[in-house]
């Protein structure tokens, strides 16, 4: 069976996307190809000619990153639950109508359980109330897990996702940024979810004097995959988990998702570890 998928998203060109689902395409029997899609503009207009582009050209799906996941949900026809409930997407299938779900979501709940107990989740603050933002908050708020604080550069998107996690019953507050430095120091999970560290944009999400109180960390970004972020969160001894977890398990549900089929989760996961020569020390 002939699989046609994309990514489409800015800064992609050093994806691991395109070699995580041929793998996967192989170890299944389909005939994949997965190309990667940077639009010359991000204005609404451009994205949605580029997925009615890979629609006529006979594309099965398409994976959506950084910074199309909100304006994606605008575009299609059918949302699951997960996309209704983070009001984003990041993969869409195309048949008759078009399909979304929110993988970074499911990604995420099936990265962070399993590295820690639900139990061990607690108090969280979030850097970044992006797409992925999104989708990890909601994901936080599944567990039995305390208080989840907001922090972007934007106040107005920490504030849409403060009220968007509240209307559903979660436990949201926003961290201004006078706020930060005190309340990085309250919590017990730290959570990248902007794009600073990204190899196209390196750096620190947040002053490194403000970690070391915390137990554990999460990076959404894993390109590469031992960002600035996790390395000083190392040296501080807390918990890791890296986005190398979100990648695989967003891209296990999103192949999942486009195919019907069930994958092996420890076989498919060891086994692309070796193939791909990841530094498992770093995950």
């Amino acid at each position: 069976m002939n699989l046609k998928l994309g990514l489409i998203g800015n800064a992609i060109a050093k994806s691991r996307a395109p070699s995580l689902h041929l793998f996967l395409g192989n170890l299944h029997g389909f005939k994949l190809t997965y190309d990667l899609f940077d639009p010359i503009s991000n204005q609404n207009d451009r994205f949605i000619a580029q997925l009615k582009e890979l629609q006529d050209q006979g594309y099965s799906g398409c994976n959506i990153t950084y910074p199309f996941k909100q304006m994606a949900i605008e575009s299609v026809q059918n949302c699951e639950a997960s996309a209704q409930l983070v009001g984003a997407t990041n993969t869409i299938k195309f048949s008759t109508e078009t399909h979304a779900i929110n993988t970074d979501y499911s990604g995420f709940v099936r990265a962070i359980t399993s590295k820690l107990d639900k139990y061990e989740i607690g108090s969280t603050l979030i850097l970044g109330a992006g797409g992925v933002g999104r989708a990890v908050a909601f994901g936080l708020a599944s567990f039995p897990a305390g208080v989840c604080r907001i922090f972007d550069p934007s106040a107005d998107k920490a504030l849409e996702l403060v009220d968007a996690l509240r209307k559903h019953g979660f436990d949201a507050e926003i961290v201004w940024p006078s706020e930060l430095e005190k309340v990085s120091q309250t919590v017990e999970g730290i959570l990248n979810c902007s794009t600073v560290g990204h190899y196209k944009s390196p750096g620190m999400p947040i002053n490194p004097e403000y970690i070391g109180h915390q137990k554990w960390a999460f990076d959404a970004v894993y390109t590469p995959l031992d960002t600035e972020f996790l390395k000083t969160c190392r040296q501080a001894n807390l918990r890791i988990v890296s986005g190398f977890e979100l990648f695989f398990y967003q891209g296990l549900d999103s192949f999942e998702f486009w195919t019907e089929q069930k994958a092996d989760e420890k076989d498919v996961r060891e086994a692309f570890i070796r193939e791909s020569g990841i530094d498992a020390s770093l995950i």
